[in-house]
């Protein structure tokens, strides 16, 4: 019987495995990238002339964000997140200006509420292990810390609707978020659009236990967002309180399966920190802008995970049969597709999001003026490529009138076979090896020149 390695060594003989490759590296080892068929030309806008063309199969990326499902995308995907968040904290790129990193910022987390206890690893403050509430000492890899110690008694309905409704809660939390800010400031909330605006960036992270929690920057500019400078009385400790006060007030109310009233609010457990220039934690109450990009770009792209849910949509009562997953996010995945069967709950689309353990919202999302957008990073990154492909072809002069015209149809996704994405998944990791080492040694270089100066 053929084994994987004489395929490997079949398909790295093969007459066409350079051309393949060579496609494979065009999507940097993307894991499912879609296959088109087709053509693309430049053309020369004054004359019609075709300046350059090329036919035939190519790959495109997939753009999944989960690195769990395609680590190159996911790549690209955190490395947009960066850019996003970091210049909404720093400034000096993508239109926004360096003096937004002098404002008040603060970084808090917002938790779920508990819905039943359940399993922890916990330490003291000085590492040591003490047990959980069910008595036992769980390590950090125990499978079951995150879940249920008593699955009866675990309001899976409850914790399931929490996290349906969380980007209303979000909303509420936003609104009265702009309320208590204009009351500290001793202005009418009507009027805080001429004196003040609420920037934020935030992520959504799975617990261990299955539900999100928020990351979120928040930022107070002036009326007209980043370009415009906040009034004097916007300071970090009046925006603290101000969140504060602000998660505490609100709530949503919905009805559980039974008719029963449930009240849905934010954790006990907030967290906000004061926001400093420069790179790397500084003291606990404080975190630092580069920190924080590079934190919420990590959690962009985590996702679900294997552990918590499930990396595609839910179609079937098998697939959840046949899920690989703890009982207990099996029970908050089953209850996702239960409560989806009812008439009341029609407008949440349990169904649909029940991977998601209920969750409805994007895991990065912002305020319309917080930075840049993921549309510009991409459109900028196009350019880039369409550039350097001009200049490759001897076309730099001619760019203002050249036109690229594409004619290509869809041809499956993935790839052929298992070795086909063992070779592509080796082309992905030595893609990101070779970039871990650039970007190093573009940073000891910089380490070396700020010293000498």
């Amino acid at each position: 019987m053929e084994t994987l390695d004489d395929r490997l060594a079949h398909r790295l003989r093969s007459t066409g495995y350079e051309k393949w490759r060579a496609k494979v590296r065009a999507v940097n080892g993307c894991a499912q990238p879609v296959r088109l068929y087709g053509a693309h030309q430049l053309q020369d806008t004054r004359t019609g002339y075709v300046l350059h063309d090329h036919s035939g199969h190519i790959f495109a990326p997939c753009g999944n964000r989960r690195s769990s499902v395609c680590p190159s995308c996911s790549d690209r995907y955190a490395a947009d997140a960066f850019h996003l968040v970091r210049a909404g904290l720093c400034g000096g790129t993508k239109g926004v200006p360096e003096t937004v990193a002098d404002r008040a910022r603060v970084f808090a987390t917002l938790t779920a509420p508990s819905f039943g206890r359940v399993h922890q690893a916990r330490t003291t403050a000085s590492g040591k292990r003490i047990p959980c509430g069910c008595g036992e000492v769980h390590p950090d890899a125990d499978p079951r810390a995150g879940t249920a110690i008593d699955p009866d008694e675990y309001d899976y309905v409850g914790a399931v609707l929490w996290q349906a409704n969380a980007g209303v809660l979000w909303q509420r939390f936003t609104m009265r978020l702009r309320r208590e800010i204009a009351k500290r400031a001793g202005i009418r909330v009507r009027d805080l659009r001429d004196h003040a605006r609420l920037s934020y960036g935030k992520v959504a992270e799975y617990q261990r236990r299955g539900l999100i929690h928020f990351h979120a920057v928040v930022r107070i500019d002036g009326p007209e967002g980043a370009i415009d400078p906040p009034p004097a009385w916007a300071t970090p400790d009046l925006l603290e309180d101000a969140l504060l006060a602000a998660v505490a007030a609100v709530s949503v109310s919905i009805a559980r399966p039974d008719g029963a009233p449930l009240v849905l609010e934010w954790g006990d457990q907030v967290d906000v920190r004061h926001i400093e220039s420069g790179s790397g934690d500084t003291d606990r109450g404080r975190v630092t802008d580069e920190g924080i990009a590079g934190y919420i770009a990590k959690y962009a792209t985590k996702g679900t995970g294997k552990s918590e849910a499930a990396d595609r949509p839910i179609r079937s009562q098998r697939d959840i049969d046949h899920l690989r997953i703890s009982e207990h996010h099996r029970r908050m995945v089953q209850t996702c597709w239960d409560l989806g069967g009812l008439a009341d709950y029609e407008d949440l689309n349990l169904r649909r999001w029940a991977h998601m353990l209920g969750f409805r919202g994007h895991f990065l999302t912002k305020s319309q003026r917080y930075s840049t957008t993921f549309r510009v990073i991409r459109g900028d990154r196009r350019a880039y490529r369409h550039a350097q492909t001009l200049e490759r072809l001897g076309l730099t002069e001619r760019a203002d009138t050249v036109a690229v015209v594409n004619d290509w149809r869809f041809d499956g996704t993935g790839y052929r076979d298992d070795a086909e994405r063992e070779l592509a998944a080796g082309i992905a990791e030595r893609i990101r090896q070779d970039r871990k080492t650039k970007y190093s040694e573009e940073y000891h270089r910089e380490q070396q020149a700020a010293q000498h100066q």
